[in-house]
C-alpha cells in the first residue's frame, strides 16, 4: 500500500486527476443511498422543476430528485459496465491465451470465430440480440461481454503470441508443465502491463456504449437510474436553455477523461520510456 502511494505521489497531475475522479465514482456507487438525499424512484415533486434549495438539481419529467438520480446512476452505469467488461476480459483473455499457447486449429478454430462475430457492427449486433432476449441487467452485461470479448481476444492474442516463443516458455514446457501453469505463471505476467491498460480503455468503451443503448430505450431500463436514460428522458429542457440533460452526459464525460489519464500513465511506465 506504500508503495502504491508513493507512485501515486510520483505519477504526473493528470494520473492523478484521474485517480482522484475514479475514486470519487466509486465512493458514489458505494455510498449512494447515504449520500443521495432521496431514493432512487421516489417521486418527490412536480415535474421539471427548477433548481432550489430543496431539488439541488430540479426534478426530472416524473418529478424524481436528479441530484439522486445522478449518484444512483453511478452505481448503475458504471457498476454494470465494470462488470460487463471484467467478464469480456475474463472470457477473451483465456480464449486468447489458450490460442496462442495451443496454435494449430484450436488457434485457427477460435480465430474464425472471432472474425464472424467482429464482422457484425456491434451497436447493430447488441440492439439485435437485446431485442429478442430481452434488457435485463444479466442479459445487457452477457451481450456487451460476448461482444468485446473479441478485441481482448485480438489483443491477447497478439501479445502472448510474442511471449510464447520466448525461451523461458520453452524451458517450461520441456520440464512438463500444462497449459494452466504455462497461461497463468509465464504468459500472463508478461502480457499484464498491456492488458491492464485495455482494460482502462475497453472500460470506457463499454460505459459509453451502455450509455448509448440506455439513451435508444434498450439499456438500463427504467425506473433503475441511467446517465444515459436521463439524458433521453430530460432533453426537451435543453430547448427552453435548462443545462439539467447535460449533467448524465459530463459526468460520463468527466469519467471516461479521467480514465483515460490513468491508462495513459500506465502504458508509459509499461513502456520504461523515462520521462
Amino acid at each position: 500500500m506504500t508503495r502504491l502511494f508513493k507512485e501515486l505521489l510520483r505519477a504526473p497531475l493528470s494520473a492523478q486527476f484521474g485517480f482522484i475522479v475514479i475514486a470519487l465514482y466509486v465512493l458514489l456507487a458505494v455510498l449512494a443511498p447515504v449520500l443521495a438525499p432521496f431514493g432512487e424512484t421516489e417521486i418527490v415533486g412536480d415535474g421539471f422543476a427548477p433548481w432550489d434549495g430543496q431539488f439541488l438539481l430540479g426534478t426530472d419529467n416524473l418529478g424524481r430528485d436528479m441530484f439522486s438520480r445522478l449518484i444512483y446512476g453511478a452505481r448503475n452505469t458504471v457498476g454494470i459496465a465494470f462488470t460487463a467488461t471484467l467478464l469480456a476480459f475474463l472470457i477473451g483473455g483465456l480464449a486468447g491465451l489458450v490460442a496462442a499457447l495451443k496454435s494449430g486449429w484450436v488457434d485457427q478454430g477460435l480465430s474464425r470465430l472471432v472474425d464472424i462475430l467482429m464482422a457484425i457492427p456491434q451497436l447493430i449486433f447488441a440492439l439485435l440480440i437485446l431485442s429478442v432476449v430481452g434488457t435485463t441487467a444479466t442479459s445487457l452485461i452477457l451481450v456487451i461481454a460476448l461482444l468485446d470479448s473479441t478485441r481482448v481476444f485480438r489483443l491477447t492474442r497478439a501479445v502472448a503470441m510474442n511471449v510464447v516463443v520466448q525461451d523461458f516458455v520453452e524451458a517450461a514446457r520441456l520440464r512438463g508443465e500444462g497449459l494452466w501453469w504455462l497461461a497463468t505463471r509465464e504468459v500472463l505476467p508478461n502480457t499484464a502491463a498491456p492488458l491492464i491498460a485495455e482494460f482502462g480503455l475497453r472500460f470506457c468503451f463499454v460505459f459509453l456504449f451502455i450509455s448509448a443503448l440506455s439513451f435508444l430505450g434498450l439499456g438500463i431500463q427504467p425506473p433503475t437510474a441511467d446517465w444515459g436514460s436521463m439524458v433521453r428522458d430530460n432533453a426537451v429542457l435543453i430547448t427552453f436553455g435548462n443545462v439539467t440533460p447535460l449533467l448524465p452526459a459530463l459526468a460520463v464525460a468527466v469519467l471516461t477523461v479521467g480514465v483515460n489519464f490513468v491508462v495513459d500513465w500506465m502504458l508509459h511506465k509499461s513502456s520504461g520510456l523515462k520521462e
